[in-house]
């Protein structure tokens, strides 16, 4: 894993007057299906290579890479880090500097039980190509009429080594898989559903997920939306928000705004603001007691693992809001020193040319004690929405607006008919402090979660519960 020209670049930077250098060789590679209407329209190998370099020189921070696996490729990669150090001394405002921090010295991997490579491309292929010709069997009157399909496997290795002590060596395979479904009906439209799916480990994972069955399902379920939908009423109503949902809500208005870089300005530019100004941190509400977000890399099979970060900080839960109260940031070590307290290990980089940043992992809502049952039993008129189709939410994190695809009304306790395009809007503070009960289960969902520029992509899952909100007006998005 390149451990030599590692310490060698550490030990050269330093030799250079850099008060800090941290190395990191990082290689991602894998490969990639691409199926649209039952045809392959492409398909390849990736492999990205290479070391990254971070010092601090004079008080200033500065990142640089090279493909050059050599002493000589890895201090030319110093030497430019140290460069922009110097060049961007005038610029700063305050000098940079890394929370203290014990740092890891580790070896870990995610344990393959079956290997991406004992399985024929053929069959993956076949698994997908299948669908086009299978899924149309499910449906009774609406036509499918787009399916796209992406397939991914890849293995990401890692060894960070920096001055200040960290070892952290890793390896984590991945599996990824989506699709786009789109059906149509000549008189109601059409309604598209986009699904992810994504873990760490091996082909057995994408076995686990039962590809075949859970798309069926899925078209089984919407159709009858598509069909037969109706508008919801348009007094205010008790909504039940589905999993899924709840668990993109907390990932736009929990984790992004309290990235701890974003609420310091820093990301102003380039992914968004933040409405959590740093004086409200562990001073003001968000929500009412059943507001707990939790970020935790290390929950078992996740998409967004890790138990050390792009630091070498050790991983562990983060309350983010803790029963309403807006509590801990998303920090890695500049933003903790910053802030003036310690990294929880957020630190992550897409690959060996992109800078570790402030990131999330797998965000959810803390669940509760209900049965879904129990959630609806005494609503006598209301809405359940279980997935959606469509979203936004404004720059700071705090407007925010989701369509519904499968939905449901309530009456007297009991789904009844579907609902065809429910919009909820609210704001941040809304709705976590009009949460009035949760579900018992706890449901993660996939996604790859972008910010910087230049941009990274970073695999992350985010969930919650079901849960039920206090009563609130239900909009209709346009067809």
């Amino acid at each position: 894993m390149y451990e030599d020209i590692l310490y060698y670049a550490i030990d050269y930077g330093l030799s250079q007057g850099a008060a800090y250098v941290e190395a990191r060789y990082h290689k991602n590679r894998g490969s990639e299906v691409v199926i649209r209407n039952g045809a392959v329209v492409g398909a390849g190998v990736m492999s990205k290579e290479g070391v990254g370099v971070r010092v601090i020189y004079d008080g200033a921070l500065a990142f640089s890479s090279t493909t050059d696996l050599t002493r000589e490729g890895v201090r030319r990669a110093v030497d430019k880090a140290i460069s922009l150090a110097r060049s961007s001394k005038p610029l700063i405002k305050w000098e940079h500097a890394l929370s203290e921090e014990r740092v890891g010295k580790a070896k870990y991997e995610v344990v393959i039980k079956e290997n991406f490579e004992d399985v024929p491309l053929e069959d993956k292929i076949k698994i997908m190509v299948g669908l086009w010709s299978e899924l149309p069997k499910v449906l009774k009157e609406a036509k499918l009429v787009s399916l796209f399909e992406a397939y991914i496997e890849s293995i990401e290795e890692k060894t960070l080594v920096t001055s200040d002590g960290a070892h952290v060596v890793s390896r984590i395979p991945r599996i990824f898989y989506e699709a786009n479904i789109v059906l149509s009906q000549s008189q109601r439209g059409t309604l598209q559903r986009f699904i992810e799916f994504g873990g760490s480990g091996g082909y057995e994972v994408f076995r686990s997920w039962r590809i075949e069955d859970q798309l069926r399902e899925e078209i089984r379920s919407i159709e009858p939306v598509l069909l037969k939908g109706v508008e919801p009423p348009k007094e205010p109503i008790d909504v039940v928000v589905g999993s899924e949902v709840v668990g993109l809500i907390v990932h736009e208005s929990a984790g992004h705004p309290m990235e701890a870089d974003r609420i310091w300005g820093r990301e102003a530019a380039q992914a968004g603001e933040s409405y959590v100004k740093p004086e409200m941190l562990g001073r003001e509400r968000i929500g009412n007691e059943n507001a707990t977000v939790i970020d935790d890399p290390a929950v078992p099979g996740s998409y967004g693992f890790y138990l050390y970060d792009d630091e070498g900080v050790p991983a562990r839960p983060r309350y983010i809001y803790y029963k309403g109260l807006i509590n801990e940031p998303l920090h890695n070590r500049w933003s903790a020193a910053v802030f003036g307290t310690k990294s929880n290990a957020a630190a992550r980089a897409m690959d060996f040319a992109s800078e570790p940043l402030v990131r999330m992992a797998n965000t959810y809502l803390e669940p509760g004690d209900r049965t879904f049952e129990e959630l609806i039993e005494d609503i006598e008129l209301g809405i359940y929405v279980k997935s959606y189709m469509e979203w936004n939410i404004d720059d700071i994190r705090w407007g925010q607006r989701y369509v519904g695809l499968e939905s449901y009304m309530i009456r007297k306790g009991e789904l009844a008919e579907p609902v065809l395009y429910p919009a909820l809007e609210f704001t941040t503070k809304s709705f976590y402090s009009s949460i009035v009960a949760k579900g018992k289960e706890l449901r993660f969902y996939t996604g790859t979660c972008g910010k910087g520029e230049p941009a990274q992509g970073v695999p992350v899952w985010f969930g919650g519960p079901d849960v039920r909100l206090s009563k609130m007006r239900v909009g209709v998005a346009p067809r």
